[in-house]
């Protein structure tokens, strides 16, 4: 099943870190660490082979991809010797990324960017396209009539109404070029009414948001061991310290306040309640593309004895988000190929922020996901009974 994975942030380090680990499971040199996808428990005929998978995309920035690579090399988020080895498969991917239509109008921008996938398609001759947003994170949009009405949204692109943020602008394009679409960020994609009405008038799935790499993770773990042994968390604080692009962009509050709102949700499903306590991002520059989360949780048991834990997560974000973006874009391609629709709240244990209603709990959504690939495999998992 050949697949196109177009990149909306394609030069970003997720996105180059992405094409990069593809590349180097293709030419047997990496293992694939961290790829979800690749345990035994979901390995199966309904995915798309790594082999299979056609990268493109669009970017407002013009480094190309190769020295995209070697600045991740040089920053230790890539090893440099797979850099010099792939240098023709980057090469050939950056043939395969557009300048991101801007200034002329949201609807002419939509056309635009449904043009590059529909061409993007044909010239590889793919059976599917998944458009995955690993751009910047964007400020929540102030609320829309046209957000709400799939009929009032078209209208208002017509007329060159500016209604959409990009990200959502990209998950209307995806759509009406016939592809599927995975928001990796926190945010607005293809959350909006309108939206999921023309998903559902294309029969087009869909998935988001913000990928659960780091923190948040822990906290899906951790956060049902309170609640399953019946302690009392009275608050969960934490400290995110980020450098690279994405740092960068969240020290713009409002992109800020979209990320720590996200990050917070697990807490209140997983606990049923939301303890005291806020978490903070601040942006370092000098730690590059790593990132460094500090958490206090004070919480009572037995008797009311106050106790606390504390717990440090230092990693990388982009070899931590990548894996997680080939495994989206094969599982999402294997949901179109089995007629699913709508948002697939099984990809709930990939999020931050799942569409669908699926539960907080890590544990859970790992279920709930193997077995839907179960289904894929079987070729059970497209019936109308799902979530979604």
């Amino acid at each position: 099943m050949r697949t196109g994975v177009w990149l909306v942030g394609a030069r970003g380090s997720v996105a180059t870190t992405s094409v990069i680990g593809a590349l180097a499971l293709r030419a047997g040199l990496a293992e694939p660490t961290g790829c979800v996808t690749e345990l035994p428990e979901l390995r199966g005929p309904a995915l798309p082979a790594l082999d299979d998978l056609v990268f493109g995309g669009h970017d407002v920035v013009g480094t190309p991809l190769t020295k995209r690579a070697e600045e991740l090399a040089d920053a230790g988020v890539v090893p440099t010797h797979l850099v010099t080895a792939l240098a023709d498969g980057l090469s050939a991917v950056e043939e395969e990324i557009r300048p991101a239509p801007t200034g002329t109008g949201q609807h002419r921008q939509a056309e635009a960017v449904a043009t590059d996938l529909t061409r993007f398609a044909d010239r590889h001759r793919l059976d599917r396209v998944v458009v995955v947003n690993v751009s910047a994170t964007e400020p929540a949009p102030p609320a829309h009539p046209a957000h709400a009405d799939l009929t009032a949204l078209r209208t208002a692109l017509a007329g060159d109404d500016p209604v959409l943020p990009s990200s959502s602008l990209y998950a209307y394009a995806a759509f009406t070029a016939g592809c599927s679409y995975v928001d990796f960020t926190p945010s607005t994609g293809a959350r909006l009414p309108a939206l999921a009405a023309l998903a559902a008038e294309r029969g087009l799935p869909y998935a988001g948001h913000d990928g659960k790499t780091g923190e948040t993770l822990v906290k899906s773990v951790l956060a049902p061991m309170f609640a399953m042994r019946h302690l009392r968390v009275r608050s969960w604080s934490g400290l995110n310290l980020l450098g690279g692009g994405d740092g960068a962009n969240l020290a713009e509050p409002a992109a800020n306040a979209a990320k720590t709102a996200s990050k917070q949700r697990v807490l209140g499903e997983a606990l049923g309640y939301l303890p005291q306590g806020h978490t903070r991002i601040e942006y370092v520059e000098e730690i590059g593309d790593f990132k460094t989360a500090w958490d206090l949780v004070n919480f009572s048991g037995f008797l009311g004895t106050r106790m606390r834990m504390e717990f440090t997560w230092h990693g990388c974000d982009s070899a931590l988000a990548a894996p997680l973006v080939l495994d989206l874009a094969r599982l999402t391609a294997a949901a179109h190929a089995a007629g699913r629709s709508g948002p697939l709240a099984e990809l709930a244990f990939f999020f931050k922020d799942p569409l669908g209603g699926a539960p907080a709990s890590l544990g859970e959504q790992w279920t709930v996901l193997r077995d839907f690939v179960a289904g894929l495999h079987d070729g059970t998992g497209a019936g109308d009974d799902l979530p979604g």
